[in-house]
């Protein structure tokens, strides 16, 4: 059994590529090993990929006792720390179980050089989106993840050519780019970047009625962008607003999106256990350093 387990902004989601649960980040602080027998026997784990926050220290898939800080620069900066990743993380580390990291896409990555014009580009976990919807799609296509954030991804030729993360561009629910008036406040000492960043999303800056087709209009203008890389590119939506912006994102676009679930990256990473641990040495042009 090979396992995958995606870091969310709002929960844990753990998959056999058969069987998933999930468990959100507070609760997460409790977690032990035994937890994932809701898979099957943790005797029959063979390999576990997994994710941690941005993922920024590395740039190869790396076996988890071989990172340093847990694989990032620091834990501060965009995003909430809970603690429940962290258990998650340590109790892997302490079971023993052989089990990689997943890196995120920063300036330390193989992508396209004119992305590293911004120091981060995705989260670990879009690499497991990537590699579940390349089983489908094939080596061309683009996949905007929209939940908490909004992140798209481009993979050309089978290999990942760049993303854009929330801090840029599309907003999420809840994360976003941070605008003039967020500056502002900033500069005012009313509110830290990290909060500002936090409080982006629609849900904070649209009454209701606008955030479902603003999520849509700005994922679709993430996939047009990347397209002009690679115009034939598919395109695949993923997270859990997915389902609730695919017609609009059609409508815009004129082309039917593939929608994918929240377990896609939890999949996608079980699938890249399997096939590290079966010897494979690269997965969408990220190296494996075993």
């Amino acid at each position: 059994m090979f396992i995958g387990i995606d870091h969310g902004t709002t929960a844990i989601r753990f998959s056999s590529g058969d069987k998933e649960f999930k468990i959100s980040r507070r609760a997460a602080r409790d977690f032990a090993i035994r937890d994932l027998e809701k898979l099957g026997p943790v005797g029959d784990i063979q390999g576990i990929a997994l994710c941690y926050s941005m993922g920024d220290n590395f740039s190869g898939i790396t076996p988890i006792g071989k990172l340093a800080n847990r694989g990032v620069v620091s834990r501060e900066g965009a995003g909430e720390h809970i603690g429940g990743g962290t258990r998650v993380f340590d109790a892997v580390v302490e079971s023993g179980l052989p089990a990689v990291a997943i890196p995120g896409l920063h300036r330390g990555s193989p992508t396209d050089t004119r992305f590293k014009a911004y120091s981060h580009q995705a989260s670990p976990e879009k690499i497991g989106i990537a590699y579940e919807v390349h089983q489908l799609l094939g080596d061309d296509f683009v996949v905007s993840d929209v939940s908490s954030n909004t992140v798209t991804i481009l993979v050309t030729g089978g290999r990942i050519a760049g993303a854009l993360d929330a801090c840029i561009f599309a907003p999420g629910t809840i994360h976003g780019a941070i605008d003039v008036d967020a500056i502002r406040k900033i500069d005012n000492g009313e509110i830290t970047a990290n909060k500002a960043f936090m409080q982006a999303g629609v849900n904070f800056s649209l009454p209701r009625s606008d955030r479902t087709r603003a999520l849509a209009l700005f994922s679709a203008m993430e996939c047009a962008a990347l397209r002009v890389l690679s115009p034939k590119a598919r395109i695949a939506l993923a997270g859990t607003c997915a389902p609730l912006i695919a017609v609009e994102v059609e409508a815009l676009l004129g082309e039917k999106p593939t929608v994918f679930d929240e377990w896609c990256a939890s999949r996608g990473l079980a699938r890249i256990a399997r096939d590290v641990f079966g010897g494979k040495r690269e997965i969408l042009g990220i190296g494996v350093r075993m």
